[in-house]
């Protein structure tokens, strides 16, 4: 099977070492890939965010399959050109992709579907601002209501910052989401879905905050683990069951079925799990470690969702222990990140690429805001803790951060979901 990933990123890195893997794969390619990728798969130019561009890629490179990795290429409908080229896909059409490119769109679905979520209000004009933000707190979560990698995101106990930040998204023409806040831990829950079967992965945490302790602005993520060993036995099959299915059977009912990989982001509420947010693809840096545990052969799972024959794949397997990656992130970032500078050890071991490029002379430069991503495994979360940091040490980039705490409170049993 010749297969073709769309995207750049860490979880592209991923995906592509994953399928490297699978004897089923004949030829692989990313696109546009990164440092790290173009060791294991063929490189190509592209611009993810013009649907013909990607296709004609995918038609002229005789793709049997094209895997989409990041969110942008399918909100502006690159799986509906690739599709309508005659080329299998793994990642929903553009309509079934605004349930993460719209969330004003997202939230209707789950109050159609009955699916916990927190209350919302939309604000599109500055002058009703004040009176609904007084409806909301004294915690106030203030959104984008479209894409923002991540970084559209304000929680917050001070008046003042929540306006301030509502007033910045409005004054770049963007509506804001107002929520009320969730209690308990977070959660991520990849599902793999052909339109109608939904068939769950690990669920994973990621780490949003820049810094140690959860301080600092949202980034795109700076570190997650996998599984979680403080989760109910049976929290997998709740959220399949109350989150993940209604939606999946409400988006088929609109005529618009989701085909691909459906993450759903949840607070763990001592009432329940509740919906934060729905993406439309692998989420990063969750992937890095929940596909660094799966034992099944990836591009069969990819294969069958983009044949709408789920069900009949025999159930995951997995690897046992836990896995956690640790994200290196270039001076600057989560603002204006230094780029251009030469990595050292970015070809360690568990050492997956992001923002990376390679230098006519073979020197690889970090060329984005999250650099790299280290991941490691182990029997439980402290000894992955341990391996992965000890990895992380090997890596030198100047100016470069991390957070040290991924992880950490799990590890030690600190973390538990409230009762009511």
């Amino acid at each position: 099977m010749r297969i073709l990933v769309i995207g750049a990123g860490g979880r592209e890195h991923a995906i592509v070492l994953a399928l490297s893997r699978d004897p089923s794969v004949t030829a692989l390619a990313c696109a546009p890939g990164n440092a790290g990728t173009a060791a294991l798969a063929e490189s190509y130019g592209v611009d993810v965010a013009k649907p013909a561009e990607v296709a004609e890629l995918a038609r002229k490179w005789a793709a049997d399959l094209v895997v989409f990795g990041p969110e942008t290429p399918l909100v502006a409908g690159a799986a509906d050109a690739v599709r309508a080229a005659g080329i299998a896909c793994f990642g929903p059409s553009k309509a079934a992709a605004r349930i993460e490119g719209s969330k004003a769109f997202a939230k209707d679905v789950m109050l159609a579907a009955g699916v916990p979520t927190a209350h919302s209000e939309i604000v599109d004009n500055p002058a009703k601002l004040d009176a609904a933000l007084h409806r909301f707190g004294p915690t106030w979560v203030v959104k984008d209501d479209g894409l923002a990698g991540g970084k559209g995101v304000l929680v917050s106990s001070d008046f003042d910052a929540a306006r301030a930040h509502a007033l910045t998204l409005l004054d770049d023409g963007h509506p804001v989401l107002l929520e009320s806040f969730l209690d308990g831990p977070e959660a991520s829950l990849f599902c793999f879905v052909d339109g109608t079967t939904v068939v769950p992965l690990l669920p994973a945490q990621d780490f949003k905050r820049v810094g140690d302790g959860d301080h600092g602005p949202n980034t795109g993520g700076m570190g997650a683990y996998a599984p979680l060993p403080w989760a109910p036995d049976d929290l997998v099959e709740t959220v399949v069951r109350t989150v993940v299915q209604p939606t999946v059977d409400e988006l088929a009912e609109r005529g618009t079925p989701f085909s691909g990989l459906l993450y759903a982001g949840l607070a763990l509420t001592s009432t329940g799990p509740q919906v934060i947010e729905f993406n439309c693809r692998f989420g990063d840096p969750e992937t890095q470690a929940v596909l660094s545990l799966l034992r099944t052969p990836l591009a069969s799972v990819f294969d069958a969702v983009a044949r709408g024959e789920l069900a009949g794949l025999p159930p995951l397997e997995w690897e046992p222990g836990c896995a956690v990656t640790v994200v290196i992130a270039a001076e600057g970032y989560p603002g204006r990140p230094r780029v251009d500078d030469v990595i050292n050890g970015g070809d360690g071991r568990g050492v997956l690429h992001s923002g990376t490029r390679r230098r006519e002379d073979g020197a690889v430069l970090s060329a984005g805001g999250r650099v790299l991503s280290v991941v490691a495994t182990g029997d439980d979360l402290e000894s992955a803790r341990e391996e992965a940091y000890r990895r992380v040490a090997g890596v030198h980039l100047p100016g470069s951060h991390h957070r040290t705490d991924i992880a950490l409170r799990a590890a030690r049993g600190e973390v538990a979901v409230p009762t009511a």
